[in-house]
């Protein structure tokens, strides 16, 4: 495999846990439904209209989330081919950047975006961050790790 399809790899993953997170928490906290999960995504670019755009929004929303999540991925991968710490101890740094990212998507992208106040509900906000530490900053980490070191033994092969 080579690097860069395991750090696709590694967004995607990271981005299918955290929607799947999103859809169970939801839908058994609030009977939401996994369109509206979506829906609300696609807010962030286009406002409350998304909520009345159907599956359309949706797949909007799906197509967004996995373009950030492969963002994060690749984010990572690139910084940590210049910080050999990240890729040599991928739990811990990417627990840290899994707790970064919570930080940056509630505090700047969310706030910035045309989607409307994200829920103070406190037990989404703690297994949020705990989603994002461990389902969303390890995987990218891990992912990373694997293409580094896929990197460094097609450099030792050429």
């Amino acid at each position: 495999m080579t690097p860069w399809f395991l750090v696709l790899t590694g967004g995607l993953i990271a981005g299918a846990f955290d929607i799947i997170y999103a859809m169970v928490f939801w839908s058994i906290r609030r009977a939401v439904p996994p369109q509206r999960i979506l829906q609300r995504v696609a807010s962030g670019l286009l406002g409350e209209a998304s909520l009345t755009g159907g599956w359309a929004t949706a797949a909007l929303g799906l197509v967004c989330h996995f373009f950030i999540a492969i963002s994060m991925a690749v984010t990572y991968y690139l910084v940590a081919r210049r910080w050999r710490a990240l890729w040599e101890r991928p739990l811990p740094f990417g627990a840290a950047y899994g707790l970064l990212l919570y930080g940056i998507m509630n505090y700047v992208v969310v706030p910035l975006s045309a989607a409307g106040p994200s829920s103070k509900d406190p037990l989404w906000i703690a297994m949020s961050i705990v989603v994002h530490m461990v389902l969303i900053g390890v995987p990218c980490a891990l992912f990373a790790r694997r293409a580094i070191l896929a990197d460094l033994r097609t450099a030792t092969v050429v």
